[in-house]
């Protein structure tokens, strides 16, 4: 690869980074051409892609596009997927390949500004997807008042139990009010007081997703 070559790569991967939603790393270490072409075909569908990186270009990338926490996923062989659409269906298609092949090792990742270790992937797979909570909202709308109101009770405990999983993690938090804009206790008030397939090192082969 020449020059040219190296830089039309670097800009390439740094606008894919710039562009996605969210990004996984995987170890693809025993993953074989049809394996990668099926993997590829999944995520697709859930508008993300699939890439085998050269770990060297990649780096320079991630400085560019200013993603700089990328540079510590790129140690051995490493695969990038790039999410731009439904970042739960895609941990949902990664994770269901690998249950059927066993080929990937989850590395690491981030969705906006959160790093997302192994637990919070896999629990960000058991998520529904955005078209389920569209048609499960649709469902409950078109139900009578006392239907629409238990459904959307249902709803929301679901979800409340599923983003459980992950809200340890950091994806789902809630940030108290400064000290000075909390309420003081009211002393009169009853009861006294008031009561968070290829290397990745400068000899591997690059495959777009």
């Amino acid at each position: 690869m020449n020059r040219e070559e190296k830089s039309a790569t670097i800009e390439e991967i740094a606008a894919q980074i710039e562009g996605a939603e969210a990004i996984f790393a995987v170890d693809y270490r025993g993953i074989s051409v049809p394996q990668a072409a099926e993997l590829r075909g999944k995520l697709r569908e859930t508008d993300s892609s699939f890439r085998v990186v050269k770990n060297r270009l990649t780096k320079r990338a991630a400085e560019q596009a200013g993603e700089v926490r990328l540079a510590d996923l790129l140690v051995g062989p490493t695969a990038l997927t790039f999410v731009r659409g439904d970042t739960a269906q895609a941990a949902k298609a990664i994770s269901t390949f690998n249950k059927e092949h066993d080929v990937l090792t989850y590395k690491g990742g981030f969705m906006d500004g959160t790093s997302l270790d192994e637990e919070t992937f896999k629990s960000i797979a058991l998520l529904p997807s955005r078209e389920m909570l569209y048609a499960q909202f649709a469902g409950v709308v078109a139900s009578p008042l006392t239907g629409l109101v238990r459904g959307l009770g249902s709803m929301i405990q679901g979800l409340a139990l599923q983003l459980g999983q992950i809200a340890e993690k950091g994806l789902v938090t809630g940030e108290e009010a400064p000290e000075a804009e909390q309420a003081e206790p009211d002393p009169a008030a009853p009861g006294g007081e008031a009561e968070e397939a290829g290397g990745t090192d400068e000899d591997s082969n690059e495959k777009e997703g």
